[in-house]
């Protein structure tokens, strides 16, 4: 009679355990089968009411069914644990041949894009690239400048000077303008010269037009041949380039600087209706940046005799002609590292400036 039942015992547990849909399922008919309350469990407990032969018998059927549920079950788990990881692996598939999420697309920054068009404007007039170092010493930021000691530029309020490297030393200087790059260029260089130089500068000044440190671009073009009539024809051809706009308003004011004379501001013209500005044909003009023909003293403490060469120097603020040309209204935004400012303003990669696939 005890091994009719646990034949039938073996047949309904080993249905219930192939049965199983999952692991939690499989653990539920485990602990029916041989939980401390289990069907086996409660079997094995009978065995003392038993004769000795017939215990024996009884005892050695319940272990070959407890090792087969054991079996059965560890053979069910391990199946199910294989189709579970299998389903987890098809939902959660990742194709590497694709990003994980849709790229960011980076932007380049107004400034750096509008030297790219400087470069390229001024690179079809055949000038080249010229650097220099931010931190340079009085000679080469005022005095080669034909810059008097008295002269504001000069001043604390208006410069940021260095600590002297040893007591009663020379102070260097955070270079106000990129004009120490065109001495040292004159210095090093046979003319004839004709370079554009980029990069930063600095002055102790900050409101929405100003910063303490800013960009300019200047230009420098020294030969035997060069007269006014070449710098305006030079800057008159960037100015429409830059601004696209072929017939643009350009006129030249009298003015002073010390390292060029005679020296002139260039303005373009402009219109203020309605509140808004608009470069290209109007009643208003703008003022944009300065120029001249290079001061013959200038030339001298670069060793460039000045009766023999001329030539003539330009230069302007990069954030002020972009703030002209995308409609910027605050300076300061330039270095604030506000991305939606950036993603607004800025300028894909592959935006690269031409002039033959055009700014």
């Amino acid at each position: 009679m005890i091994m009719e039942d646990l034949e039938q015992l073996r047949n309904s547990l080993m249905d219930e355990i192939a049965g199983s849909g999952d692991l939690d399922t499989l653990e539920a008919v485990r602990v029916r089968a041989l939980g401390k309350k289990g069907a086996v469990t409660q079997h094995m407990k009978t065995l003392g009411g038993l004769e000795p032969d017939a215990r024996k018998a009884a005892g050695q059927a319940l272990n070959v069914l407890k090792d087969g549920l054991a079996a059965a079950i560890e053979s069910r788990k391990a199946d199910l644990a294989g189709a579970a990881l299998s389903a987890r692996l098809a939902r959660e598939t990742v194709d590497v041949t694709l990003p994980a999420r849709p790229a960011p697309v980076g932007h380049i920054h107004p400034i750096s894009q509008t030297m790219e068009e400087l470069l390229a404007i001024f690179g079809e007039m055949g000038f080249s690239v010229a650097e220099g170092p931010d931190i340079e010493d009085d000679f080469h930021n005022f005095t080669a400048l034909n810059i008097p000691e008295e002269h504001p530029a000069r001043q604390d309020h208006d410069t940021f000077y260095l600590p002297p490297v040893e007591e009663g030393g020379a102070r260097m200087v955070l270079r106000t303008h990129t004009s120490p790059v065109q001495i040292r260029t004159m210095q090093s260089v046979e003319p004839p010269i004709r370079i554009i130089v980029p990069g930063r500068t600095f002055r102790a000044d900050s409101d929405a037009t100003h910063s303490p440190m800013f960009h300019q671009v200047e230009g420098l073009v020294v030969d035997q041949a060069t007269h006014m009539g070449h710098l305006k024809g030079t800057l008159i051809d960037f100015c429409r380039a830059f601004f696209g706009i072929e017939d643009l308003p350009v006129r030249f004011r009298p003015s002073y600087f010390p390292f060029t004379e005679p020296s002139a501001e260039v303005d373009i013209g402009c219109s203020r209706e309605g509140g808004q500005l608009k470069i290209g044909h109007g009643k208003d003009w703008l003022e944009i940046l300065g120029c001249g023909m290079v001061h013959p003293k200038v030339l001298q403490n670069c060793g460039i005799d000045p009766a023999r060469y001329q030539g003539f120097a330009f230069g302007m603020g990069i954030e002020r002609i972009a703030m002209l040309k995308y409609g910027m209204p605050d300076l300061r935004p330039f270095y604030d590292s506000d991305l939606r400012w950036l993603r607004h303003y800025g300028f894909l990669p592959l935006d690269v400036p031409s002039m033959v696939r055009g700014l």
